[in-house]
């Protein structure tokens, strides 16, 4: 779908504009957001519950060796991930915060399911090493855009597709390595996992795309940067 797709660190699950699908800028501006709900919101308590769950997850699968109950709770915390979007728009409790805890929730633990299933070896390597990649060279992308350009870049549908993807291929995996109908998720998770890792080659080709236009922008004279 994606750890690590933002806001102002990594990529914002909760914004639509996709500029890139209109030709327009690629960047984001906090300003055009017409209301700030703060740190205290229900969206943002879902991300806080969901950063906390992270280090449960790496104790049943690493402490426990428990990948059934691993694979459970990070199907858990899938659903919270879209969850909390949800919420913040039908509430109004969309916020700064927000869009900085959401995203890193979501590629933390992406990024936690990943490393550790490499090292409980319930994870294959070619689907693996490739995500865990994917997630480093746009977690560098997002801290370039924030640190050097002060911006973002809004999220794509395809990338949230491939985290979706992602996010019931990996579980599918454990709960195989767990001897959950082994046979059957082990080829499912497989083939959801190609589909996600293709669609994740490509919408990171396209964020790179989207971060040289910003650096493009930015480096014109009246820039945001300039």
């Amino acid at each position: 779908m994606s750890i690590i797709d933002q806001r102002p660190f990594i990529w914002s699950r909760r914004e639509q504009r996709l500029s890139g699908d209109a030709g327009d800028s690629v960047v984001d501006h906090a300003s055009e957001e017409p209301h700030d709900a703060g740190l205290w919101t229900i969206p943002n308590l879902i991300s806080f519950v969901r950063l906390g769950a992270i280090p449960v997850f790496l104790w049943l699968l690493l402490g426990k060796d428990d990948p059934r109950s691993a694979a459970l709770l990070l199907i858990a915390i899938a659903v919270t991930d879209f969850v909390d979007g949800a919420v913040a728009r039908k509430l109004g409790q969309i916020s700064e915060i927000g869009k900085f805890l959401d995203p890193l929730a979501d590629r933390l633990a992406i990024f936690a399911a990943v490393v550790g299933g490499l090292v409980a070896d319930v994870l294959p390597a070619w689907l693996g090493w490739p995500l865990l990649v994917r997630e480093i060279v746009v977690g560098l992308g997002a801290l370039y855009l924030v640190s050097r350009l002060k911006t973002n870049v809004a999220v794509r549908q395809i990338g949230k597709a491939a985290t979706a993807i992602v996010y019931g291929a990996i579980p599918a995996l454990y709960l195989a390595a767990a001897g959950i109908a082994p046979d059957f998720l082990r080829v499912a998770g497989g083939i959801a996992g190609a589909v996600g890792l293709v669609l994740y080659v490509a919408v990171t080709g396209q964020y790179i795309g989207d971060i040289r236009k910003a650096h493009r922008q930015q480096a014109k004279p009246g820039g945001a940067g300039g």
